[in-house]
């Protein structure tokens, strides 16, 4: 199967099956079974036996998967065993988060440009990476190579921001801007909306209490 037929969801569920192998792999674990790899991703066997059959035949049956052979066939379906140059927009409170996550380039996600607008910031280094008027990102990111323009600036800005990405020739875009941007279809596009996730868990919370009153009053009318 073609990698661009594969799911969102599936692939969602390739990162998880990733982590869990990573903390089998740490605590020494050999073997796995599709059962327990499934139980510690929350999701059934037949799932993950699902999910891994449109990559190939990795298991052994009766024995289960090896647990360092499996990580790292995962880790090159899914493009993590090599580093991805990033830029990031945008030097606010998102975005100084962002580049302070280590694990991003743990994982081979390095920032190896920051931009923004702000005077303010604007000849700021964070550890080695000095952050850049957004006016030079064209060339810059041409310069350094960057396969990943991540956006975390203002609505207001963000559509700008990844035009100029686009310009430069970047491959995939991530965005933590709240609002839609339009991208050429060859270009990968992600956006992470945290306020759609809030609301979404707000939701669901007032579902629940919703539910948690009417066996109440059952109850009491019993």
């Amino acid at each position: 199967m073609k990698l661009s037929r594969i799911s969102d969801s599936t692939v969602r569920r390739l990162s998880s099956y990733c982590r869990v192998l990573e903390e089998l792999d740490r605590e020494g674990r050999r073997m796995v079974s599709s059962k327990r790899l499934a139980e510690r991703g929350g999701v059934s066997s037949a799932q993950v036996r699902k999910d891994l059959s449109y990559f190939g035949s990795f298991g052994r049956r009766g024995l289960g998967y090896n647990v360092p052979r499996l990580l790292e066939e995962i880790r090159s379906i899914m493009g993590l065993n090599r580093t991805w140059r990033c830029a990031l927009v945008g030097a606010g409170h998102i975005g100084s988060a962002l580049f302070s996550y280590h694990d991003f380039r743990r994982r081979g996600f390095d920032v190896v440009a920051i931009f923004d607008n702000a005077e303010a910031v604007v000849g700021q280094k964070w550890e080695d990476c000095e952050i850049q008027n957004v006016k030079k990102l064209v060339p810059e990111i041409r310069r350094l190579g960057v396969d990943i323009g991540i956006v975390a600036t203002p609505a207001r800005a963000a559509q700008e921001v990844a035009d100029l990405m686009v310009e430069a020739g970047v491959s995939g875009i991530l965005n933590f801007a709240p609002r839609k941007l339009e991208v050429p279809k060859e270009i990968s596009l992600r956006n992470v909306n945290m306020t759609i996730e809030l609301e979404s868990l707000s939701f669901a919370l007032r579902a629940s209490e919703t539910r948690s009153r009417k066996k109440r009053a059952v109850s009491v009318d019993e």
